[in-house]
């Protein structure tokens, strides 16, 4: 069975209402990156930090899989598909994926400050933390995301992943983030690559590449279109 693997970025929960960060209209036009998305900000103003992604799960719960997602998730019928995102939301788990690896962290998950493996999953109906709420080993409870100047965990599992790709899909990301945006770096020679964005991307040179200038949802229906006639 052909084994897919897809990267994903804003882009594809954008259309799902998910607030974007880098956009003209996005978070970091009224947030500054280092007072919400870094280890010092957390240090500075831990109760900020707490509320913006209390805020975060918030309306992530009130979105829904666009068809960016649900068709990934239809295309596990037809071949292997993994999933790398640097998203934080759970829509790719929402649509019916199975196969899902978060780079970047989930919003919805939240962890001992003073031991990285000691995650706990929050609950639609209690899925605040606040300043004394604590973990299993009696440390402060923080985000489970990865804050600029923390190390990604899982970049060395999604290179593996991309090297062994019979497919690669890019979508809803403009590739200027690090480290996820060297991945396609790895991608095998003469591998496809599928590129599904309405904004122009820079891509290394020399890549079997198909773009799909267009939105999550309406070019997921035609990558598909195309993808399913090859496999």
């Amino acid at each position: 069975m052909k084994k897919l693997v897809v990267l994903t970025g804003a882009g594809i929960s954008a259309e799902s209402g998910i607030s974007t960060f880098r956009d003209s209209d996005g978070l970091w036009e009224r947030y500054r990156v280092e007072d919400v998305a870094t280890p010092e900000g957390f240090i500075r103003n831990p109760e900020m930090v707490l509320d913006f992604y209390n805020q975060r799960r918030k309306e992530v719960l009130t979105c829904e899989p666009n068809y960016g997602h649900k068709g990934l998730a239809e295309l596990e019928q037809y071949c292997e598909v993994k999933i790398i995102t640097q998203n934080i939301d759970n829509l790719h788990e929402k649509a019916g994926s199975t196969s899902v690896l978060h780079l970047h962290g989930e919003v919805m998950k939240v962890r001992s400050v003073k031991n990285e493996q000691l995650i706990t999953e929050l609950s639609p109906d209690n899925c605040e933390i606040h300043i004394g709420d604590k973990a299993a080993d009696g440390a402060q409870l923080r985000p489970h995301i990865v804050w600029f100047g923390e190390a990604v965990p899982n970049i060395e599992p999604a290179i593996k992943l991309v090297e062994q790709a019979d497919a690669f899909l890019i979508v809803g990301t403009s590739l200027n983030v690090y480290p996820a945006a060297g991945l396609v770096a790895y991608v095998s020679d003469n591998t496809p690559v599928y590129l599904i964005d309405p904004k122009p991307v820079s891509v290394p040179s020399g890549l079997n590449l198909k773009v799909y200038r267009e939105g999550a949802s309406e070019g997921m229906r035609h990558f598909m279109a195309d993808f399913l006639k090859e496999i």
